[in-house]
């Protein structure tokens, strides 16, 4: 009996050298990755989309095909970062496309080094037939490596692959119990069983890669939450506005006045009391509440006479010995009829974006950052007092650090609150991506969560991570709603190092088992 003939497109394919079919497996299954990231969450493709650079670890030179997926996927997940270059850092295209580049270069070093690392995992024990080292060990690695660029050259824990899962049911408030560093686990964990199962052609690694990860999330959607405990029986009332100004360039008085009066008539009428108003970053810019009388002037009047706090965003001058400013904190006020009742400082800035690294050693970076502001950061960590709620804010980018959020709570907040300004990434997925993070560091406090953007995505978040009113991007809105604070501690938030750490020294345990085994 004679096989049938191969179709000639798969003739084709064979007849093209193995570096190319690696290649474009590389950088196909990166941009499908990045995609996991997209403006809307996806709920089959994360389970698969890490399985074609698992693939790649029995491949020659896996380190170089792990960092061509990295630089595909990153091009692809955060190709706004060239639009903030172009148009607030007046660069050239060209050079704001290197710059995204260079960045991706830098970020794609963490999946070339799973990729180079990882090698020693898939090949010695595959040869032998084995499947759990690599299906318990490489999704630890890993977490490892997010481990590691959550905190190297002052973190960029954007896009975790945890994130990925933001819709699968069960996987927030899951991550109440093991943080997103477990959730992410479970991802890697997924995908290599099914990369396992492909390339040893047996179907028992993607059953146990899929059932282990299905019987935890349906746990955590049964038991994840916890028993809640309530600062107060009645919920308090929020409002959140979102006023829809996007950055200046180059800033006209009359356009930041008429801007200045739209935000003061939205608080004026959200104002209502009891309520707590929330702006969001950047919304009286460029005036300083610290320097600005009519401001203050004006948000005096708003409270006192509608009874509401007020909770927004301003610089605060740091004043040097000499009485001159030396520097600005990026800093969020409460204000209540009774006066200032507290202020916190931005502790986790964002380089080139509030300070410039090593501007004084590389003088292109400045020229680079010509507009950032010379920011100053924090020096502990301040809670604001509302009623029964104490509130923990997180200023923009410091809400995707899942240790700065747990250590607020540990410090006793009932009630999340970030602002931001997303207006300088455009219509892109950027918002989005932020606005996953902020829904994991809800569930894994159980915290409720209030998020203020300045043109989008504006959203108040429950304590198990889901999104119960959201104003899309570009639209003037203001979300009324009413929020109750916790006060029980999630084991996300006592321990958050627990997971990391247990991951990290699992992958350095099999990968010294691995050498060992090669060697033999």
């Amino acid at each position: 009996m004679t096989s049938p003939p191969t179709p000639r497109g798969v003739r084709g394919l064979q007849r093209l050298p193995a570096w190319v079919l690696e290649t474009g497996l590389a950088l196909g299954g990166g941009v499908a990755w990045a995609f996991a990231f997209g403006r809307q969450g996806m709920l089959f493709m994360p389970w698969v989309a890490l399985a074609p650079l698992l693939l790649l670890l029995g491949r020659h030179r896996p380190w170089l095909l792990g960092w061509l997926w990295g630089m595909a996927t990153w091009c692809a997940a955060i190709p706004w970062i060239t639009h903030v270059l172009r148009v607030y850092g007046e660069l050239p295209w060209i050079v704001a496309v290197f710059c995204l580049l260079l960045l991706a270069t830098y970020l794609a070093l963490y999946p070339a080094l799973f990729a180079g690392l990882g090698a020693r995992l898939w090949r010695p024990v595959g040869a032998r037939g084995g499947l759990v080292l690599p299906l318990v060990v490489l999704p630890a690695l890993w977490v490892a490596l997010e481990w590691l660029r959550t905190h190297l050259f002052s973190g960029f824990p954007w896009n975790l692959a945890g994130y990925a899962w933001v819709d699968v049911p069960g996987a927030l408030p899951l991550s109440a119990w093991i943080g997103v560093y477990g959730v992410s686990y479970l991802v890697l964990f997924a995908n290599t069983g099914v990369a396992l199962a492909v390339d040893r052609r047996r179907w028992e690694p993607a059953m146990l890669g899929l059932l282990l990860p299905l019987v935890l999330l349906a746990a955590g959607s049964r038991w994840g939450e916890g028993p809640p405990t309530f600062t107060g029986s009645e919920p308090d009332p929020v409002r959140l506005l979102q006023p829809n100004i996007e950055n200046q360039l180059r800033p006209e008085a009359t356009t930041i006045e008429a801007n200045t009066r739209k935000v003061l008539a939205m608080t004026e009428e959200a104002c209502e009391p009891g309520a707590l108003v929330v702006l969001p970053e950047s919304s009286f810019w460029p005036h300083v509440f610290a320097t600005d009388a009519p401001l203050r002037w004006n948000l005096r009047r708003i409270v006192e006479r509608g009874g509401c706090t007020l909770l927004f965003n301003s610089i605060e001058p740091v004043v040097g010995a000499s009485g001159a400013a030396t520097g600005y904190h990026n800093s969020v006020y409460l204000l209540a009829a009774e006066g200032l009742q507290g202020r916190y400082d931005k502790r986790h800035l964002v380089p080139f974006g509030e300070y410039v690294p090593l501007s004084g050693v590389f003088a292109f970076l400045d020229t680079i950052a010509r507009n950032a502001g010379a920011f100053v950061p924090g020096d502990e960590v301040r809670l604001l007092d509302w009623g029964k709620e104490r509130l923990g804010v997180a200023i923009c980018f410091e809400i995707t650090f899942p240790f700065d959020v747990a250590e607020l709570v540990r410090a006793g907040a009932t009630v999340l609150v970030t602002v931001t300004n997303d207006a300088w990434y455009g219509d892109s997925w950027a918002p989005w991506q932020h606005l996953r993070a902020a829904r994991f560091r809800a569930a894994e406090s159980r915290r409720p969560l209030l998020r203020a953007a300045i043109t989008g995505v504006t959203a108040m978040v429950t304590a198990d991570g889901a999104v119960r009113g959201s104003v899309e991007l570009y639209r003037v809105s203001v979300i009324r709603g009413r929020v109750s604070g916790r006060i029980d501690l999630s084991p996300a938030s006592r321990w958050p190092w627990v997971t990391p750490l247990l991951c990290t020294v699992l992958a350095l345990a099999g990968l010294a088992f691995a050498i060992i085994v090669r060697r033999r």
